[in-house]
């Protein structure tokens, strides 16, 4: 069984890490709504007393569909309707939108200006274009240097952030690898990276992250953590390549 059958099958494990997914994501973003009101809200759980502004219902709500839209489109190959899509689910009720952005954003705390909306539609042709047929190392630096590229361009009016780490979720998911949720205590370090682009900084924080969520899938019952070690000892393997190469560069032939 692949991950993404475990997730859709194991009813545990796929409330916990859409739970956690949707509160963690939408907590780096400023939503106030407890893990528990979280889990209320997204699962119908009636017993708990849920307080919170309409905006921060529907901030829940929309990443649960968003990621449910992630977890059946991942083994297709990413596009900008994909892209599209996701976005408009994560603004669903709050700011309805069709597409991407037709108005200049800021970011928050952030030194960059991402570009005008005229140079948006190029700039995401160039973007999947890039991530479909680019060679990286391992899907952790595919996903770390789509995520900057993506936060960079900022493509919609608003919910980047939300739409961009669900991203990172649809190469993770693609390559059989466990997902990963950032958590929302991580929120300084992550930033950090995002900031000084740092790909290589954040390549190895999702592969930490997925590690991690690697004994959480075991916990639950997924039973295939042999082939997860093995796939992780690849990709270990594939930076120890890099860096000996980095060190001892191949010679210069000489005869041509």
């Amino acid at each position: 069984m692949d991950i993404i059958e475990f997730i859709k099958s194991n009813r545990d494990y796929f409330e916990d890490f859409i739970t956690r997914s949707t509160y963690h994501s939408n907590r780096i973003e400023g939503n106030t709504l407890s893990y528990v009101e979280t889990y209320a809200i997204l699962f119908n759980a009636n017993q708990f007393q849920v307080r919170g502004e309409p905006r921060e219902f529907f901030e829940a709500v929309n990443h649960k569909y968003a990621l449910s839209y992630v977890l059946d489109h991942c083994n297709e190959p990413l596009n900008q309707e994909v892209i599209k899509h996701i976005g408009i689910l994560i603004n669903k009720n709050i700011d309805e939108i069709a597409g991407y952005r037709t108005v200049n954003v800021l970011i928050k705390g952030a030194e960059h200006i991402p570009p005008t909306p005229n140079q948006v539609p190029s700039l995401m042709m160039q973007f999947v274009y890039n991530y479909e047929n680019t060679t990286f190392s391992s899907p952790f630096q595919r996903a770390a240097q789509a995520h900057l590229q993506f936060e960079r361009i900022h493509p919609f009016t608003d919910g980047n952030g939300r739409t961009g780490r669900l991203l990172i979720n649809y190469e993770m998911l693609r390559n059989n690898l466990p997902p990963i949720v950032i958590p929302s205590d991580r929120r300084t370090e992550y930033f950090e990276l995002l900031a000084s682009l740092n790909t290589e900084g954040l390549s190895h924080f999702f592969e930490e992250l997925s590690t991690l969520e690697s004994e959480r899938l075991q916990a639950f019952g997924f039973e295939d953590r042999p082939r997860m070690e093995e796939q992780f000892k690849r990709i270990q393997n594939s930076h120890q390549d890099e860096k000996q190469n980095e060190i001892d560069p191949p010679a210069a032939d000489y005869t041509r």
